[in-house]
Parts: structure tokens; sequence; C-alpha cells
């Protein structure tokens, strides 16, 4: 057997451009068998331009070794050639000439493409499944890559459903070679007359579905470039469709070429041509209907443009701008009322004539869901859409305004939190609160914080004097430089807040738990169990007497907000009636823990 015999002996679908997983002795005589049939590729396009494709064939099996080797010319004839079988008899000659004088052992085979529809319409699926096993050498338009992906998703699905597939017909471009076409267009009939345990709907859907999924699966193995478009037909809305004379099936009809055909598309596809099949008379009433249909349809989505589109296009992002500014999602008609109100009245950020544009809308849009408006004009419309992009526009400057107030907003509130921080801090040591810079100078000196945080102290009043004319990103470099500072104040105030704390607490045990009493001035909380995930707390008044009232549910929240709010006397003095109390909640073997 010849070299070239060996390389595409068992390589069903040889690309021989693919040579990373051969042997250096198997790439070498591929790239030399490459190159030879590349050369012979621009000899043939120098002299006929209207091939359409090149490809090498699979060897033909022999009993004897020979050193053939089988090359498809595909052509087109033009349609203005009259004579149409001299010009095939010129065009193959001039083509075996070729190739003789570059080889003698290249065989071209030639075919066009009327003989190449002809053969399916034939059902001589032979040339197909040739195509399908070859390499193609020049696919400008990619017609051998299509046929290739169409005989592998055909094999597919016809091994998985060849009782329900009848007919697998190619349309649109693939026999046109339209090199402006981005799809390959199939369809394929299944035959729903013998369905018993789902609806033909069903049916349809479902083998859809995996069909499609398949169409996914070959267009990956193959490796083309153009999308396999699938649509699938059932047999019984195929022939209501031919009695209901679609134009979308006879155009199908007429066009399509079978790649597997069961009898189904053919007779058919004759019948139409004979002029067998014709249109009822219901068939024409109905199509003549139609354009009335249509129409009426017309009007009705150029109302749902402003429905739809126009009114929700302004409605959305004009309450987003709501939002954004801290107000919840209100209602359409609220939203026009809030946004006169808030941006133009209150803040002055946005014309009256934003508000009317919107509110002019929205009349549109009610007028048409309450059918006073039945029809509008291309005109109206275009004006509505005009207004409304002109609303978007300016929409998006509000937007930037927004965002500008809400950022300042955002940083005066960051000043008051750390003022109120370092406020809390001079609290605790008893000085005054009137001057935050200086009673920090003052803790500074002591050596209670470091000296770093008086310049983090000014940066921060920076935010509060100069907030208007810095920029979001200075403001966020300022918090960022100065977290060390807040984060330091607020663990001085927990820790000196819990130094005090642990002065009004008292641990009991009872049984084999522990609980813990906090005596805030006034009131009593009362953890029953402090070992538990989820903590079980009381409150009580503290009396007179000292003793604890009438016990109330509380809860962990309303604990933490009296600690951080009450002043925590220096000294907690307990007495003997509380001891009483707590024996009546807990039992006699209640104890106190000291020196816990």
């Amino acid at each position: 057997m010849p070299d070239e015999d060996k390389i595409l002996k068992d390589d069903n679908n040889l690309d021989i451009e693919d040579t990373k997983k051969i042997s250096p002795d198997i790439k070498k005589k591929l790239d030399a068998l490459k190159d030879k049939l590349e050369k012979l590729r621009k000899k043939f396009l120098d002299k006929h331009k209207d091939i359409m494709g090149i490809s090498l064939l699979p060897p033909e099996k022999k009993e004897k070794a020979s050193k053939d080797i089988n090359v498809l010319v595909l052509y087109d004839i033009p349609e203005e050639e009259k004579d149409k079988l001299n010009y095939k008899e010129k065009f193959e000659q001039s083509i075996n000439k070729i190739a003789e004088e570059f080889d003698k052992n290249i065989k071209p085979q030639c075919m066009n493409l009327f003989e190449l529809r002809e053969s399916c319409f034939d059902a001589k699926y032979e040339i197909l499944e040739l195509i399908a096993l070859s390499a193609p050498i020049y696919d400008p338009k990619d017609l051998f890559m299509g046929l290739k992906v169409c005989e592998l998703h055909k094999s597919m699905i016809l091994k998985k459903f060849e009782k329900y597939v009848v007919s697998y017909v190619a349309v649109g471009s693939l026999f046109r070679g339209d090199a402006t076409s981005n799809d390959i267009d199939v369809a394929v009939i299944v035959d729903d007359t013998d369905v018993k345990r789902m609806s033909r709907l069903e049916l349809k859907d479902k083998l859809g579905a995996i069909i499609r999924s398949m169409g996914y699966e070959a267009s990956a193995v193959v490796g083309v470039k153009k999308e396999l478009h699938i649509q699938v037909y059932i047999l019984t809305d195929f022939w209501d469709s031919i009695k209901d004379a679609s134009p979308v099936i006879f155009t199908f009809l007429r066009d399509g070429v079978p790649l597997y055909d069961r009898g189904i598309f053919m007779p058919w596809k004759l019948l139409l041509e004979m002029g067998r099949i014709r249109p009822s008379p219901e068939a024409i009433d109905m199509h003549m209907e139609v354009g009335e249909k249509l129409l009426e349809r017309a009007d009705a989505k150029l109302l749902s443009v402003i429905s739809e589109e126009i009114f929700y296009a302004v409605l959305n992002p004009s309450q987003a701008a709501l939002m954004l500014y801290g107000v919840n999602p209100p209602t359409p008609k609220e939203t026009v009322r809030l946004l006169e109100q808030i941006f133009v009245k209150k803040e002055k950020i946005l014309e009256q004539k934003y508000v009317n544009i919107l509110e002019k809308i929205r009349s549109y849009f009610k007028d048409i869901e309450h059918n006073k408006i039945k029809k509008i004009s291309g005109k109206e419309l275009d004006s509505l859409l005009e207004e409304a992009q002109y609303y978007l526009k300016r929409i998006k400057r509000l937007f930037t305004q927004i965002e500008k107030r809400t950022e300042h907003k955002k940083a005066l509130h960051f000043y008051d939190n750390t003022m109120k921080i370092l406020r809390d801090v001079l609290k605790l040591e008893n000085l005054s609160q009137d001057n935050p810079q200086s009673g920090l100078k003052k803790l500074v000196e002591k050596n209670t914080f470091p000296k770093r945080y008086l310049e983090d102290l000014r940066n921060i009043s920076k935010i509060k004097k100069e907030y208007k004319t810095l920029s979001k990103q200075e403001v966020e470099k300022i918090r960022k430089e100065t977290s060390p500072f807040i984060r330091g104040l607020i663990e001085y105030v927990q820790r000196k807040r819990g130094l005090e704390i642990e002065k009004a607490k008292i641990r009991i045990k009872y049984g084999d738990k522990f609980g813990e009493i906090f005596l805030l001035v006034d009131e009593a909380f009362v953890v029953d169990d402090i070992d538990t995930e989820i903590k079980e707390i009381h409150k009580a008044k503290i009396m007179p007497d000292g003793g604890l009232g009438r016990m109330e549910k509380s809860n962990l929240k309303e604990l933490e907000d009296k600690i951080a709010t009450c002043k925590i006397p220096s000294k907690v003095f307990i007495k003997e009636k509380i001891f009483e109390d707590l024996r009546k909640i807990y039992g006699k073997d209640i104890e106190v823990l000291v020196n816990y």
C-alpha cells in the first residue's frame, strides 16, 4: 500500500492540518502530501474560478495496493451558461489534464452542484458518506464542512431514533454554497402517527431538544465555524401545513435537499413540482385574512411599544434615582410626584420639564391600558421615543448629582460617628466633651493614646470642613488611613466599659447550670444559662428594698443597648432581698460565685 493510503486508511475524519499526534516519519510524509495538494489546488484555481471546493477522498477498497490519490472537485455551472453539457465536458477534461501533468497518481473526480443535489434526490447518499470521510483542501464557503457536520448529526440521530425520523433535509443556503450565510439549516421530520404514551407536542419537544443537543455535539466534533440550525417538524403538522398551503412548507418542499428520506419528503416535493399540490379555497381565504390580522397586530405592537417598552424605559431609571436617594421603591404614580417633590422642589437639581415628560408618557400608558387610545401613528411614536431618549440622558446626569450628594452625606456621617466615639472616650475619662481635639491631646500627653491619633483627628476634621470639594477617592483615602485610630477608640471604650460591667455583674450557680445577673442602676438583667448558644434573658426592675420586681422576657440586644447607654456606678451594693428573690426563681440550692 502506498504511503498516502497508510495515512488515510483508519482515519475517517482526517484533517491534513492536524499533525500533533502522529510519528515523525508519518508526519514527514503527510507534510509532503499536503504540499503536493496545495500546489495542485493553486493550479486548479488559476485555471477555474468556478470551483466551489476540493477535498481529499479516502482510498478505495481494493485487493491490490494502489498509488491513486482520489480528489473530489466540486464546481458550479454558471446560470447564464446555455450549453451546460458542453461546459461540464470541457471543465472535466481541463481538470483531468492539469492533474495528469502534475502527478499521474492523482485521480480527480469532478462533480457539479446540480449533480450533487440530484444524487440526493435519487437517494444515492454514497457521495455524502465519501465527503464526510474526506479532508477538505479548499472549502471557502464551508460546503464540505457543512455536509460533514450534517452527515455526523444525521448518523447520530438515526442511531438513536431511526424508528421516528422519516426525513433529514438540508434547507437554506447549504446547497447554494452561500458564503454570506452564517448558518447551516436542516430540518428533521419526525413520525408521530404511532405515539401512544405521550402527546404529539410532548414528543416534538422532547425529541427536538435531544436532536438539537446532538447538533451541538456534532458541530463541536467537526469543528465547523457556522452554526447548525435545526428545525424539527412532526409528520401530522407537516401534513396540516401542506393542506393549509403554508408558504414556509411550500418553500421547504421546493428548495430542500434530502440527506435522508424514507419516502415522505420526495413524493411531496415531486407532487409540488407537478402542480398537484394546490392551496384549498379555505387556505386562500385564510391567507387573505392574514393581511388584515397582521395590520391589526402591527397597530397593537405600536401600542405595546409605549405600554411595555417606552414607559418602563423611563419609569425604571426614575425609580432607581429615587432609591439611590434613599426612598423605598415607589409606585408609578408616586414616582412622578416624588421626582417633582424631591429633585425639583427640595433639592433643586432637576428641571420641571423632565417631570412633565415622564407624566406625559405615563398618561399615554394609562390611556392605552384603559382602552382610551386604540391606535397611534408612527409620528407620535417617534416623538415619544425621542422625548424618552432625551429624558434618559438627563436622568443619567441626575444619578451623578445624587451620588455626589450621597457621598457628602456619608462623609459627614463618618465624621459625626467618629466624634461620638471620641466623646464616649472623654466621658469615660471624666474630661470635657466640648472640645474633643483638646481632650484627645490631654489623653495623648498622658500616653493613653499614641501621638499619631492627633494627626488622624485633624484629617477626619478636614472631611467636615472640605467635604464639598473632596472627591470620593480622597474621602475613602482618609477613611482607610484613619481606620486604626477609630478601631483604637472603640476598643478602648469597650475595654473600659467591660471593666465597669464586671463590677455590676454577679455569677450564680444552680444545679449544673451557670447564670449571670447585671445590676444596671434601676434594672437587672438575668442570663439564665451562659453556656447555651441561644441565651434566655429576662429583666426586672430593681426595687427600693434591693429586691427584684416582676420578671419580663428580654433579649441580648436590649441588654447591650442598656449597657451602652446607662451610667454604671463605680460601686454596686447587693442587698439581702435580691438573694431571697433569686431563691424563688432558681431554687434554694442557688450559689453566688465570687472571684471568678
